[in-house]
């Protein structure tokens, strides 16, 4: 149950009604009151720390402070005496979702929109977030930035949601993006790895004449994120010579031989992360997925047929619901083999209440396997 009470004083006693301007233009009078310390003003049950001015056995409240904590905005006009007080709007009050990182992948898709994915730190450590022109896009200092320049290595700092659909990783709408740094990226194998005094430090390099010689030094500190490509984290003690990986990193460099420059995050790569399949074969499955569709959910599709988002993704980790036991079966077996599904994404006009649509076949038998679950 939600409770707001207060009486409000402005300049004369009285009530402040919470939804229309009120005129202070009366005759002044003089009035006597106590503050009382030992009352407790509380707002939906939460203390605050408002003190009552009690006039003639009335509680009375600061108009200002009592507007802060009821949720509402204060305008005080003094040269016509007026004092306004507005609720809040419901996109000040939206529960967005945080998260920094930085962009992984950043390409155009339908209806204008954009499609990043996000690796990092926050309320999600890996993301796929879309950019509209609903989407307050800017950089460090507030300038607005265009869609078509975000790229792979932006540093990005992203608020989301409230919404975010059940598949794997999640998905939702980006409500604002502040873009930073453009680091560097490269991926190689570790040649070595290293505790020192100031913390890691990472070394690629090639072989020349049988022997390693560096090509790029790259230093870890606490400002440094090693994740693997799904956002889970990865201790340094874990890293060895010869795991593959993607460093972001820079974009300033020292001009010694090798180079030494800041590394931000260390991707840690799986042997077959990053499965890519054919243009051709990602056809095939999108002529799948559209077969799958039924014509009730074709009317809702904002995607084009041709122009559905393919991923190749872990069975493990997919947000897959079969619909009947045969479906169930198989992807416990596929999960079981540790095998690989295809998804083939669509949005929807139901996108905001349910997230998008998303139909996931096997990798190697094309079998449809279910869809994601979607709110």
């Amino acid at each position: 149950m939600n409770k707001k009470k207060a009486i409000l004083i402005a300049t004369v006693a009285g009530v402040i009604a919470t939804t229309a301007s009120v005129g202070a233009s009366g005759i002044l009078e003089k009035v006597s009151g106590l503050v009382r310390k030992d009352y407790q003003i509380s707002v939906n049950g939460e203390k605050t720390s408002l003190t009552p001015v009690f006039i003639n056995g009335q509680a009375y409240l600061p108009v200002r402070s009592a507007a802060a904590a009821l949720g509402y905005e204060l305008q005080f006009d003094g040269a016509n005496k007026e004092i306004d007080l507005t609720e809040r709007s419901k996109e000040e009050a939206a529960d967005y979702m945080r998260m920094n990182g930085v962009i992984v992948t950043a390409q155009p898709v339908d209806n204008g929109q954009y499609r990043i994915e996000l690796l990092g730190r926050g309320d999600s450590n890996w993301i796929i977030l879309y950019v509209d022109d609903k989407t307050a896009l800017t950089d460090a200092e507030g300038k607005a930035v265009a869609a078509k320049d975000l790229k792979p290595g932006m540093q990005a700092t992203a608020e989301f949601g409230p919404v975010v659909a059940l598949s794997y990783p999640g998905q939702s709408h980006a409500a604002k993006l502040s873009i930073g740094a453009e680091r560097l990226i490269k991926e190689d194998v570790i040649q070595s790895v290293k505790h020192t005094d100031d913390g890691w430090q990472v070394q690629f390099g090639e072989s020349k004449d049988g022997a390693a010689v560096p090509t790029l030094i790259l230093n870890a500190g606490k400002e440094t994120s090693v994740l693997t490509a799904e956002g889970q984290s990865v201790a340094f003690e874990d890293l060895k010579a010869g795991d593959r990986v993607r460093a972001y990193y820079g974009p300033i460099m020292t001009k010694s031989i090798p180079p030494i420059s800041p590394l931000y995050y260390l991707v840690l790569l799986a042997p077959d992360n990053g499965q890519q399949i054919a243009p051709a074969e990602a056809q095939q499955f999108r002529d799948l997925a559209w077969n799958q569709l039924s014509d009730d959910q074709k009317t809702h599709l904002t995607t084009a047929r041709n122009d559905a988002v393919v991923d190749v993704v872990s069975a493990k980790e997919s947000g897959v619901f079969p619909s009947d036991d045969a479906q169930k079966k198989k992807l416990e077996e596929l999960k079981a083999a540790n095998a690989k599904l295809v998804t083939v994404t669509y949005h929807t006009d139901q996108d905001a209440l349910l997230g998008p649509l998303t139909a996931a076949f096997s990798l190697e038998t094309k079998e449809f396997i279910g869809y994601y679950i979607r709110k």
